[in-house]
């Protein structure tokens, strides 16, 4: 049972919306959740992790690269979507500062069958470090709705802090969408914590440039 009060949520998107309306920026804001814990122990507690699809995908511009065999690196091309081959891959020598940069250039990576297991050695450790380890792509599965998915996919991960934040959308979605991407992230987070919402102490959202809301 959600004890998310949705007067509360609409209430807070309508004011976030009124906000960026009001002070136009020159990009578009994101909106996010953010998450204080209670009676939870980072160090004792087995620290979370989960992904969950959100309804509508809260960063439209965040940049997927695909690590592709020549089929997939051709229908990236076509897609104008970023692609590197193996040749591409070996050229980076598992030099750490070039392994890195790429890992900062991009937010997500996908990789084709034929070319996830040789990552380790292509690249040594440095897309997982950065927590960017590709998402397998298939020849069976059409690109562009794999890269929606992996778009509208947020996580959530328990660090050493009793707090989280992440992106459940931004300023130019409806206040249905918005509502829908809260309440589906809200009731996922919820479902990973021990004694759900008892570990829950506050949530808030924000836009990029905006006052917090409360909401709960």
């Amino acid at each position: 049972m959600s004890k998310l009060s949705s007067e509360a949520v609409r209430e807070a998107i309508k004011t976030m919306q009124k906000e960026s309306a009001d002070k136009k920026r020159k990009f578009r804001e994101s909106v996010e959740l953010q998450i204080g814990l209670k009676q939870y122990d980072p160090q004792k507690d087995k620290r979370f992790s989960g992904t969950v699809k959100l309804p509508r995908i809260p960063r439209p511009n965040m940049t997927v690269c695909i690590l592709g065999d020549a089929v997939h690196c051709e229908e990236a091309e076509k897609l104008s979507i970023p692609s590197m081959t193996v040749e591409d891959l070996k050229k980076l020598n598992k030099n750490k500062k070039l392994v890195k940069k790429l890992a900062q250039k991009y937010h997500a990576f996908m990789a084709s069958e034929a070319l996830i297991k040789q990552i380790p050695r292509l690249l040594g450790p440095g897309l997982n470090k950065a927590g960017k380890f590709p998402t397998l792509i298939t020849a069976q599965e059409k690109m562009q709705d794999k890269i929606d998915d992996l778009k509208a996919t947020i996580k959530f991960q328990m660090k050493k802090v009793l707090c989280l934040a992440v992106a459940v959308g931004h300023v130019e979605m409806t206040e249905q969408e918005l509502f829908a991407n809260i309440n589906v992230a809200v009731n996922f987070l919820v479902s990973l914590l021990k004694k759900n919402w008892q570990n829950v102490k506050s949530l808030h959202l924000k836009t990029t440039m905006g006052k917090v809301q409360r909401v709960f």
